[in-house]
């Protein structure tokens, strides 16, 4: 399992020494390459990994965990299930938390477009000619990566880890070999440099700040992947083997920049000299798509709990692997991903101008998590305030110093995660919104169920054979598939099931707890079916389930016997009511594009009978 993490956790930052040094001396940003200036640097880098990485994510952030599950998506629910829908808190803490996943999606464009960009403009320190085909082959690597996501990773991912260790292990023997021969890059190890590089360097270094970050961007990938791999195994793949050997390279590319200042157009692809220019190409391509695909699994899983969560409309799911649940294909998003993820390479044609746009998606993703962190520390886990401030404060400070040195760069390419996140937020925050207007609408024309049956079988109509089931919301009332059924066909079959499909703000649901069954009388039941926000909903399996809670003998459904009654809601825009107009459009489209709940929950088509209702917000 070890292995596994490194193969697939720490793909984007051990793809960092890339550009990382190369971007903090570019020209652009005015910080001279001095002997002080290259200590502190990679002093700070070093700091940033031990700090940030080691002691906040891996050590704090990972005991945060939702049932075993992490990353943004699961720490604000976590968060949202331990403060009260009434308080003041739950609120901007969910923007908090939607904000923070809308720019992981902004994050997940960029790693694509600058990995495989940085590994190929290897090719230029071979030779110049080959600098026009750069972007070229960067698409068609990118091209080629997204198209084989319908066939899944299962096939592929078994070499991901040996390649990953070769990768690491490249990064530690340049490392060593560099600083064998400048041994005075060692006092970077000693924190007072990076203290007086920021100290005598003003906004200069505030600037480098904000390029020093590119050492940090994969961290948040490691607390995400925590549900496939458990705590201990990225833990021990961070300290046995991506810590070590990044820090020995970063300290490498260091030492190489003191004998040699005139490699900083590309320290990591002449840290061995020009025979093993194209060997390295090869290698970096390969770990830079491998950091790209945990980057592209990563968005799926994330889309996935965000459609479970209500922040996002039911799409396609497909599952690329028998054994694996975690293994899925969203192929709305992959291609819409890779649209932008080729506007960006071709948009901004390089890696130093990408790492602009990098590093503040990054940052402000880090701060929403420790603002996310404190509230479970204190709500959750019940500990005192003092404390609290104590595990989060000082990360807070870091955090905000890093997304105001990131936020520099907010004309230079900043901006353009930040427009894409915040495309995302509103089409989320709109989604969830418009959800709830629906929710309380049919909530306001509902009819109560009890009632109803009570009345219902007072003079009941005529029984046919088979079983309907209705779905129904949590509290919908009588369902209007059913008073449609009634009102046209004028029969009730002689087994009526109500469904009612809760989603928790928790990962699973141990399968014991998922379905209960209530005996309504008169051959008419309700079933609650009960999800987290990372279980595969499947209708026909919670039936299953239904058969051992229900009446024994008489609660089997057969399936060529059985109706799925399923009400077709088609939304409706009104005036002066609910949200601004675009945003009530925007719902509108969204609703109207959406998977049907028949397909998502996996209901056989041919047994589905739909009915329309229209609903007003």
């Amino acid at each position: 399992m070890t292995l596994a993490a490194v193969g697939i956790v720490y793909g984007d930052i051990g793809t960092s020494p890339l550009y990382t040094l190369k971007t903090v001396f570019d020209p652009a940003h005015g910080l001279a390459l001095t002997h002080n200036n290259l200590l502190g640097i990679v002093s700070l880098i070093f700091w940033g990994l031990t700090l940030i990485v080691s002691l906040k994510y891996v050590t704090l952030v990972l005991r945060a965990d939702n049932r075993g599950e992490g990353g943004i998506m699961a720490l604000m629910a976590l968060v949202l299930s331990s403060v009260s829908k009434l308080s003041r808190w739950h609120f901007p803490l969910m923007v908090i938390g939607v904000f923070g996943a809308t720019l992981f999606y902004g994050d997940s464009v960029i790693t694509p477009a600058i990995s495989v960009l940085s590994a190929i403009e290897g090719l230029e320190v071979a030779t110049p000619a080959f600098s026009p085909y750069v972007v070229p082959l960067t698409i068609m690597v990118l091209v080629a990566l997204y198209s084989v996501q319908s066939h899944g990773t299962a096939g592929i991912g078994r070499y991901f880890a040996p390649i990953m260790v070769l990768w690491f292990a490249a990064l530690a023997i340049m490392g060593v070999l560099n600083i064998i021969k400048s041994p005075q890059v060692l006092a970077a190890l000693n924190p007072m440099h990076a203290a007086t590089f920021l100290m005598n360097n003003g906004f200069v270094a505030f600037v480098a700040l904000g390029a020093v970050v590119l050492a940090l961007t994969g961290a948040e990938a490691l607390y995400a992947d925590m549900g496939h791999f458990g705590k201990k195994p990225i833990r021990l793949a961070w300290f046995l083997i991506a810590f070590p050997a990044l820090a020995l390279n970063y300290l490498g590319q260091g030492g190489l920049l003191l004998a040699h200042p005139e490699a900083v157009s590309n320290p990591f692809y002449q840290q061995l000299g020009s025979w093993s220019v194209y060997p390295l190409v090869i290698l970096s391509t390969m770990a830079t798509v491998i950091a790209s695909q945990a980057t592209i699994s990563g968005t799926f899983s994330m889309t996935k709990q965000a459609i479970a969560l209500g922040f996002l409309p039911r799409m396609r799911v497909r599952h690329t692997s028998e054994s694996e649940i975690g293994q899925i294909y969203i192929p709305a998003v992959n291609w819409l991903q890779l649209c932008v993820v080729l506007l960006a390479v071709v948009g901004f044609g390089s890696s130093e101008n990408l790492a602009a746009a990098y590093g503040i998606a990054v940052t402000a993703t880090m701060l929403a998590t420790t603002i996310l962190t404190f509230f479970v520390i204190r709500y959750r886990w019940k500990m005192n305030l003092a404390l609290c401030w104590a595990a989060t404060g000082f990360f807070l400070i870091i955090d905000i110093n890093l997304v105001s040195a990131t936020a520099l760069k907010l004309f230079h390419g900043g901006w353009f995660p930040l427009l894409l996140g915040s495309i995302l937020f509103i089409v989320m925050l709109t989604w969830k919104r418009g959800r709830q207007l629906v929710f309380e609408n049919l909530e306001r024309h509902a009819i109560p169920l009890d009632d109803f049956l009570a009345s219902l079988f007072i003079a009941p109509p005529l029984r046919v054979p088979g079983t309907a089931i209705f779905l129904r919301g949590e509290s919908d009332g009588v369902p209007h598939a059913l008073l449609h059924n009634l009102l046209h066909n004028k029969v009730l079959h002689e087994r009526v099931i109500f469904l009612t499909v809760f989603m928790h703000e928790e990962p699973w649901v141990p399968r014991a707890e998922q379905v209960n069954v209530l005996d309504l009388g008169h051959q008419c039941y309700q079933v609650n079916v009960h999800y987290g926000f990372k279980d595969e909903p499947d209708i026909p399996a919670a039936l299953a389930l239904a058969q051992r809670e229900g009446e024994g003998a008489d609660f089997t459904f057969e399936m060529m016997e059985t109706s799925f009654f399923i009400a077709r809601q088609t939304i409706i825009s009104t005036p002066d009511s609910g949200m601004m107009p675009w945003r009530e459009h925007l719902f509108v489209t969204m609703s109207r594009n959406a998977r049907t709940a028949a397909d998502y929950y996996q209901i056989p088509s041919n047994r589905v009978i739909e009915l329309g209702t229209q609903v007003e917000i």
